[in-house]
């Protein structure tokens, strides 16, 4: 029986990620002769991270005493101290920052500003999320991030005795991890706001995948095991059907014999994740 492989319509960069990339590219290319760096990685991509250096756009991890030459701030935002301190530097600052995330900032300063008390529905460690909760605390000292009903258990007094809660969503996160929270803030809060701040791009990549999951032996995830939207596909994924996360072609023969008795595969990616990349996954699927 031929193999069946199919290609999820929305896999691949997003158009924050699309934006990041080429605009630090076009940065590069329009100012040859200064230093251009991105404090830390612009995307969650070992590939693309590695073709920026090529070009002479540097990774850095700390913002040095004295900066020459233009400092890019990568898509998953800063705190507005990290960003003063870019520019305190000497740097011109670029703020790639993709807007739905600013987005999610803005709604979350609002929120902040208006009395609430916040809870920033995400992962503590990520980028993304500390620039948010960064973002809010400028305003309000009332802010705690959760990835699960029991990480906010210990702040169930202080929410109960608040007047209202307010609900922001770290752009990239699971619509199950979102629906839990809510429905147990909703039990114990006198007043919630709730913004589904889970960007278009993460939504419709997730339902479609779903959706082709059902219909397939086995389904490749393709993108970095650091990019939290590709991890989190993997993990729905892996609750419909026969799932792996790879980060390339060359991992692939890890599961030759897999792919061997799979007649229908699916192949989805991240947003981090290049199309030349998931070309080569395809390609070897097809040969193995």
């Amino acid at each position: 029986m031929p193999r069946n492989i199919n290609l999820a319509k929305h896999a691949g960069f997003c158009y924050g990620v699309k934006r990041a990339v080429e605009t630090a590219k076009k940065l590069k290319s329009d100012n040859p002769d200064r230093e251009v760096c991105v404090l830390g990685e612009l995307i969650h991509n070992t590939d693309v991270i590695d073709e920026l250096e090529s070009m002479g756009i540097k990774t850095i991890t700390e913002i040095p005493d004295k900066g020459n030459g233009i400092c890019i701030v990568r898509s998953h935002g800063e705190a507005p101290e990290v960003i003063a301190r870019i520019r305190q530097a000497g740097f011109e600052l670029v703020d790639l920052t993709c807007p739905d995330v600013k987005k999610v900032q803005q709604k979350a300063v609002e929120l902040a500003k208006e009395g609430y008390f916040l809870v920033i529905v995400g992962k503590s460690e990520h980028p993304e999320v500390v620039a948010i909760r960064a973002n809010a605390q400028l305003w309000s000292d009332k802010v705690v991030v959760a990835n699960s009903v029991e990480q906010l258990l210990p702040y169930a007094d202080k929410i109960k005795s608040h007047k209202k809660t307010g609900v922001v969503v770290q752009t990239t996160q699971r619509f199950e991890t979102l629906s839990p929270i809510v429905e147990y803030l909703t039990s114990i809060s006198k007043e919630i706001h709730i913004a589904n701040t889970i960007c278009s791009s993460t939504s419709m990549r997730q339902c479609e995948a779903k959706e082709l999951a059902k219909i397939s032996d086995l389904v490749c995830v393709v993108g970095s095991k650091k990019s939290a939207n590709t991890t989190h596909l993997a993990e729905i994924l892996k609750n419909i059907t026969q799932t792996i996360h790879i980060e390339n072609a060359s991992e692939l023969d890890k599961y030759s014999e897999l792919i061997i008795h799979s007649n229908n595969i699916s192949v989805t990616a991240g947003a981090s994740t290049p199309q030349d990349v998931i070309a080569q996954v395809i390609e070897k699927l097809d040969k193995i």
